[in-house]
């Protein structure tokens, strides 16, 4: 079972409907004991870092999604998703993100480009990766995915980065490490190339 956690930070039924194209048991949940018993688990999120963590924190389902990645089993974040895996942002100074992974989230410089990147961009692939699941099996060469961002984290161990994009700078678009991965770019928006990224994660 694949449990997408929602803790009240947008719509996600497109993400939900995504996942289901390739698993009959997708749940879209609430619910702390359902995150505890599903074999994968997906954290998407979506507006400010800061918002994301206060509603992630108050929903109740926090200790439930860091269990699941100490348990070892697959958790899979998806755009601020990413960003609150790090320990912090610049966005929101004042709040501590997860601290998963080691590093900060940091405004894209962009200089003569809008903020935020948005829209469709080619991603240069790490083929050096050290994670459970292969996103980017079988996904070609410089695939272009959907990006809706104005910040991107910086990791201090430059080996979880699993993929890049340019945009004014180079920005950070996926990282993983063992059972945890995340995407920057929203592959539930991104066409067939999304659809074969959550392929690989609900299969891998």
């Amino acid at each position: 079972m694949i449990a997408i956690v929602d803790y009240g930070v947008g719509n996600l039924y497109s993400v939900e409907k995504a996942f289901a194209k390739f698993s009959d048991d997708v749940i879209l949940t609430q619910s702390a004991d359902v995150i505890d018993k599903a074999d994968k688990v997906v954290l998407p999120g979506v507006g400010a870092f800061g918002d994301c963590m206060k509603n992630f924190k108050a929903s109740g389902l926090m200790d439930a999604v860091m269990r699941a990645v100490e348990n070892n089993k697959p958790v899979m974040g998806i755009c601020v998703g990413l960003q609150i895996m790090f320990e912090g942002s610049e966005e929101s100074p004042d709040i501590k993100g997860l601290g998963i992974f080691k590093g900060m989230v940091r405004k894209i410089n962009a200089p003569g480009l809008k903020i935020p990147h948005m829209g469709w961009n080619s991603l240069t692939i790490n083929e050096n990766t050290h994670v459970d699941i292969n996103l980017f099996k079988n996904i070609r060469k410089n695939p272009y995915v959907y990006f809706v961002h104005s910040y991107h984290a910086m990791p201090e161990d430059k080996f979880i980065i699993l993929a890049t994009s340019v945009y004014g700078e180079e920005i950070t678009a996926a990282v993983g490490k063992n059972n945890v991965i995340a995407t920057q770019f929203h592959p539930e928006k991104s066409g067939d190339i999304g659809l074969s990224i959550i392929k690989n994660f609900v299969e891998g």
